[in-house]
């Protein structure tokens, strides 16, 4: 069955001829078919084709021999029309397979290995499944090797229930404690974005038949859907039930860190791939950039950038996004003017990169002249995500009105991403009037969020709109919209510790809010008074000092005080935009404690050293 429909012996034979594939390298669970004898039409030894015409005078001797209908001498031929990357050379495997009396399994293997390899760029997956469905209908048992074409072919088309349908042919013909089949069984439901169908096939396995490979599988299904938490606990289980991380897994693990900020885990990662390989090709080192910068170290991402020797596009647009997200524009500009005189294209997700580096430095110029360069230049038409930088940058630069224009001649169409940038570049200005238009704009879009709506309720609460501030957050209610929690995190020993707001349920609270007196009252030798402007609440000066003194990053930092050594950075994970008040507050503990400081809130990185941030004081 494929897409709902069941095909006929004729049908299917008759799509396998005219069907064009790829032929790629063998997946590596396919190690044993690949082995197999597979001695070219000359005999045992005798040099394979080397291209198609070679194929075409081969097979003409055998029709003149009448071999060409015998598997045991159309193999050969199969095999290196369906493994080659010779225009063309997929469609004459297929005729050779069809012309075959009895086929084996392994023929059908072949055959499906070619439409999955990938090679040429001329895969046909639908052919795969379409072959599978003529193999149940010559009644020819599928073997081991079968099921990972299959699989692997359903994962390339998105077919998720013909996969799930295949999986129970699979139980049914007692293939589930193969490795190779399960281990692409997890892949595929990985691929499909179905992470708790690939953990439970996972755990159907017993001890003694999961692999390396069935272990890489759950984590890269971990990391397709985003479930960074499990895939880093998920590596933790692999490493300590004894198993040596491959490539695969590792890759998948640094992904999770770097969105997770567990530097602790990163360069755990990054110390076992040193030992267990003797040089770091171009994919890993990129890798260990992009952590290293997402995880508030970017000088150990430069380390490893500048370490390498053979950097392509997207090792220069790690490193350019990683120095965004720090809020060093200058230094992007230098590493994208290197790429460029290295010969590297810049292409749109590189400028991306670029222009948020600018927006975020507050280099108004550098990146207008980057826009003109792009378009210019380098021949490439802006998209979305390009004028949404463009608008980001004019706007927090105080050129509201350039960006409101430019949002209004955007050839895509206005956008709730360059909306949304205006109406937090109007909370920074305080424009409340044209923040007012920007979320009728979202709305209009069918794009508003809760977080929309609390801006502009705080907004008005600091214009003492009270009235207008409780409408605003009765709206979003009234829509059916929820925010999320603010909360920060922190990393200790590879641990993570979340905090809300006022929060007392950690184990160590008393030790906590008891450092946290002690950082206020250090605090207050050095003239500081918290600043409850941002407050958007309407209570009294007290009230509003005890909100503040407990706020989710201060306890995180309390708790990274405690728990790391004298000296160590303590580094902190919030989903929310930095405030006035913890930006002054974190800059002072960095001083006062000799602490770095290192915040990543929801839009970039503040690292505070000796009193001062990393961001100039630009957010």
């Amino acid at each position: 069955m494929v897409g709902g429909l069941v095909l006929s012996h004729s049908q299917a034979k008759q799509h396998q001829v005219v069907g064009i594939a790829p032929r790629g390298p063998a997946a590596p669970e396919q190690a044993a078919f690949r082995g197999r004898d597979q001695a070219p039409c000359g005999g045992a030894g005798a040099r394979p084709p080397g291209s198609l015409d070679e194929v075409r005078k081969a097979q003409a001797r055998h029709v003149k021999l009448g071999l060409d209908r015998s598997p045991q001498h159309a193999r050969p031929l199969l095999a290196a029309c369906a493994l080659a990357d010779w225009p063309g050379s997929m469609a004459y495997a297929a005729s050779i397979f069809a012309s075959l009396d009895e086929p084996e399994p392994f023929d059908y293997n072949t055959l499906l290995r070619g439409y999955v390899g990938g090679g040429g760029g001329e895969r046909d997956p639908a052919a795969a499944l379409w072959l599978d469905v003529d193999m149940a209908e010559d009644g020819v048992e599928p073997d081991s090797y079968t099921f990972p074409f299959v699989f692997k072919a359903c994962a390339q088309l998105g077919a998720l229930q013909e996969g799930r349908q295949l999986q129970g042919h699979q139980v049914k013909l007692g293939f589930q404690h193969d490795e190779h089949s399960q281990n692409s069984l997890i892949s595929f439901y990985g691929k499909c974005g179905e992470a708790e169908l690939a953990r439970r096939a996972f755990e159907q396995m017993g001890d003694d038949e999961k692999t390396t490979a069935s272990w890489s599988a759950l984590l890269a299904a971990y990391t397709r859907a985003g479930r960074w938490a499990e895939c880093v606990e998920s590596f933790g289980a692999m490493v300590r039930e004894g198993w040596r991380p491959d490539e695969s897994s590792m890759v998948s693990a640094l992904s999770a860190c770097a969105h997770l900020g567990a530097y602790d885990v990163g360069r755990s990662v990054h110390c076992a791939l040193l030992r267990n390989t003797t040089r770091l090709n171009t994919f890993m080192s990129t890798s260990l950039v992009d952590m290293y910068a997402k995880c508030g170290c970017i000088e150990k991402a430069a380390a490893v950038f500048d370490a390498m020797d053979d950097k392509n596009a997207w090792t220069y647009s790690a490193m350019v996004s990683g120095l965004a997200l720090h809020g060093d524009g200058l230094r992007a500009l230098e590493v994208f003017d290197a790429m460029v005189r290295e010969g590297h294209r810049p292409d749109a997700p590189v400028y991306v990169g670029v222009l948020n580096a600018c927006s975020r430095a507050g280099l108004l110029e550098e990146g207008l002249r980057c826009f003109d360069r792009m378009r210019l230049e380098h021949k490439l038409t802006p998209n979305a995500q390009h004028y949404s930088c463009m608008v980001d940058l004019m706007a927090r630069a105080g050129r509201l009105d350039d960006a409101r224009s430019l949002i209004g001649s955007m050839p895509t169409g206005p956008t709730d991403t360059a909306w949304r940038s205006l109406l937090n570049a109007c909370r920074i200005h305080g424009n409340l009037e044209l923040a007012e238009r920007a979320l009728q704009e979202l709305e209009r879009l069918g794009a508003v969020n809760a977080g929309d709506y609390i801006i502009l309720a705080d907004m008005h609460a600091r214009a003492d709109n009270w009235d207008a501030a409780a409408a605003r957050r009765t709206e979003a209610v009234d829509r059916g919209l929820a925010q999320s929690p603010g909360y920060s995190a922190v990393e200790v020993h590879g641990a993570t510790h979340r905090f809300v707001s006022q929060d007392r349920s950690h184990p160590r609270a008393d030790d906590i809010y008891e450092m946290l007196h002690q950082m206020e009252w250090q605090l207050r030798f050095e003239g500081y008074k918290p600043d409850t402007s941002e407050v958007a609440q309407d209570v009294d000066e007290e009230e509003k000092r005890r909100v503040v003194a407990a706020h989710s990053q201060k306890l995180a930092m309390a708790f990274g005080l405690l728990s790391t050594p004298e000296g160590a950075p303590v580094r902190v994970v919030t989903n929310l935009r930095m405030s006035k008040e913890c930006h002054a507050y974190s800059a002072l503990i960095s001083e006062i404690f000799g602490r770095e400081i290192v915040v990543r809130d929801r839009n970039q990185f503040h690292r505070f050293k000796r009193g001062e941030c990393s961001c100039r004081n630009y957010w």
